[in-house]
């Protein structure tokens, strides 16, 4: 089972949940895309839900600065795949919010 969701943290960078998979009841891996500029680095919180919707598994991600490329967007659109430590089984991974860091975070 899979939820697919588009958000926007700002005008700047924006995600999408593709897709969960969950390993056992120690594990979830949350596949997700983030759009922004080539050259900004972003951070996003990744959480694993259980039945009650309670968060089981949290995480944030650094996502490095890109380059500009020949692909269609120019670089903008990254995929990531992250794995998150759970403390119970979980049936549900999406990402909860992106930004780009200020300063020294």
């Amino acid at each position: 089972m899979a939820w697919v969701s588009t958000s926007s943290a700002g005008s700047d960078v924006t995600f999408k949940d593709i897709g969960f998979s969950t390993t056992d009841a120690t594990a979830t891996e949350v596949d997700f895309q983030v759009t922004r500029e080539p050259g900004t680095a972003v951070k996003c919180a990744v959480k694993a839900l259980d039945s009650k919707f309670a968060v089981v598994g949290w995480k944030v991600v650094d996502i490095p600065p890109g380059k500009a490329d020949g692909t269609a967007d120019g670089g903008r659109t990254v995929s990531q795949r992250v794995t998150l430590r759970t403390e119970s089984l979980s049936v549900s991974g999406v990402v909860d919010d992106c930004w780009i860091p200020s300063a020294g975070t």
